[in-house]
């Protein structure tokens, strides 16, 4: 039986306060062996966050199957407001925690990282720049990387092909590309060429690398506008690519920021990192102005084919591509071991 009118029927949602989101899936099963020191590297991601960020951003973490001691940690900071959200779930995979994460609300950016990423001053204001002088771009990622550009970008490169503004540039940070590619365990055998030069495309007022990795980047929310609700994967097995095609279906780029603002832990605790956390600055952060985006329609399937994988085979081709490092100004002595 029902008595009376709920008061909320037909009433629309109050307009959110906040204008970014971050969403964090944590999977801390246990204490031991690969995960001893994991909490302290999730703690080490928090303050982080909290050090780093504007007023107007909320925190959602979802809790992938965690052991008791980490429920009990994040419930505590869930009390004390210091996160804005916390799901709780048994492990349902990463990307489908990730997925919680993001529905139910309505953020122009969404911000999706690892439990063990650092993030660093104005990582936030040299985000919001790239989509501001970059109407297409729909992911931002914080940490260059190799070759980005040789992953999904298919469509940002067969655009600017012909345009000045898409050449090779020098790294600004080799420093944090070598402290990255040490955190995930690679031995220093790599093709040094790349701590050299970078493909970017550039505006009178930003630069940005072409390609974005996806342990820390920032999506345009309307990427999210039609999502799917299971992927049958708990990590790996291409899951992520669900996250890397997003941009690519509405027409838009992955772009990553030219500098360096976030480390990768991985889940080893070392005395570098409280260091750079004391370092950080601790004072309060203006809220970064984002402009309106225009609406973006879903890509063709003659345009997405056309760009994304016909012009992604020739591409691919090792003739074609030596003629596209000369021509978008790779020196000559890198061209055959780029």
């Amino acid at each position: 039986m029902r008595v009376g009118f709920n008061p909320n029927k037909d009433k629309q949602q109050d307009h959110s306060e906040y204008n970014h989101q971050i969403v964090i899936p944590v999977y801390i099963p246990h204490q031991e062996a690969y995960f001893k020191e994991s909490l302290q590297i999730l703690k080490f991601c928090l303050q982080s966050l909290w050090a780093t960020c504007h007023s107007k951003t909320f925190i959602t973490i979802v809790n992938n199957g965690s052991c008791e001691f980490v429920k009990n940690y994040l419930n505590d900071l869930y009390e004390q407001n210091q996160i804005h959200e916390l799901i709780h779930t048994e492990n349902i995979g990463k990307l489908n925690a990730i997925l919680k994460g993001i529905t139910g609300h309505n953020f122009p950016l969404i911000t999706i990282a690892d439990a063990d990423v650092m993030f660093l001053n104005n990582w936030q204001s040299a985000t919001i720049n790239i989509f501001n002088n970059f109407p297409k771009a729909g992911v931002v990622g914080l940490v260059p990387q190799f070759k980005q550009f040789e992953n999904r970008c298919g469509n940002l490169i067969f655009e600017n092909l012909c345009s000045e503004n898409l050449k090779f540039t020098d790294v600004l940070n080799s420093k944090a590309l070598i402290r990255f590619y040490e955190s995930i365990g690679w031995e220093p055998n790599y093709n040094k060429n790349c701590l050299l030069k970078n493909l970017t495309i550039t505006t009178h007022l930003c630069t940005a690398i072409v390609g974005s990795g996806h342990f820390a980047a920032t999506y345009k929310s309307i990427l999210f506008d039609e999502i799917i609700t299971y992927i049958n994967a708990k990590l790996g097995a291409n899951s992520e690519s669900y996250l890397d095609e997003a941009p690519l279906k509405k027409g838009l780029w992955r772009l990553t920021t030219q500098d360096n603002f976030a480390y990768h832990l991985g889940n080893l605790a070392e005395p570098w990192m409280e260091e750079e956390l004391n370092s950080m600055q601790k004072t309060e952060l203006k809220n970064c102005q984002l402009i309106s985006f225009s609406k973006v329609n879903k890509e063709t399937k003659f345009n997405y084919f056309i760009k994304n994988r016909l012009f992604v085979k020739v591409f691919s081709n090792k003739y074609f591509r030596k003629l596209f490092y000369k021509y978008k100004g790779l020196p000559k002595e890198m061209i055959v071991n780029y």
